[in-house]
């Protein structure tokens, strides 16, 4: 049971850092988008922005797999450490920066370019992906 109680706080700890780094992607693409298309009048109008813009597609990815984690972190289904080990795999490669090409890996590298907030928060995130307690050291 402690084993689990560590697992269960390090998923937590990962899905906050996830969130930080969903809110500085967030917030850089937002700044962005208002260099061309003018301010973004409230915080209801992001949200229609991020949900159907084709500006913000690019960070739906990240937003899918932190649902996914904190979904299964919640769940009781003893399938769900299998399915919280994809799930941490599909983390790992969707964060995986690509300064050439298209698609979240490029404008990913972009933004840790350009963002020192994304880059605080992506390190943070990296650290957490290392390993869940208890497994040995991923090679990465």
């Amino acid at each position: 049971m402690e084993y689990q109680g560590r697992v269960k706080t390090h998923l937590s700890k990962l899905s906050r850092a996830l969130l930080r780094l969903h809110k500085a992607l967030l917030d850089d693409e937002r700044q962005s988008y208002e260099r061309v298309h003018g301010r973004i009048a409230s915080s209801g109008a992001l949200l229609q922005l991020v949900l159907g813009d084709s500006s913000f597609a690019w960070l739906r990815p990240l937003s899918q797999l932190t649902a996914k984690l904190d979904e299964l972190d919640e769940s009781k289904e003893p399938e769900a450490s299998a399915q919280i080990t994809a799930v941490l795999a599909s983390i790992r490669t969707l964060l995986t920066p690509m300064e050439e090409g298209e698609g979240f890996g490029r404008r990913y590298y972009s933004a840790l370019q350009r963002e020192p907030d994304v880059v605080l928060a992506h390190t943070e995130v990296k650290a957490l992906l290392g390993r869940l307690p208890g497994q040995k050291e991923s090679v990465r």
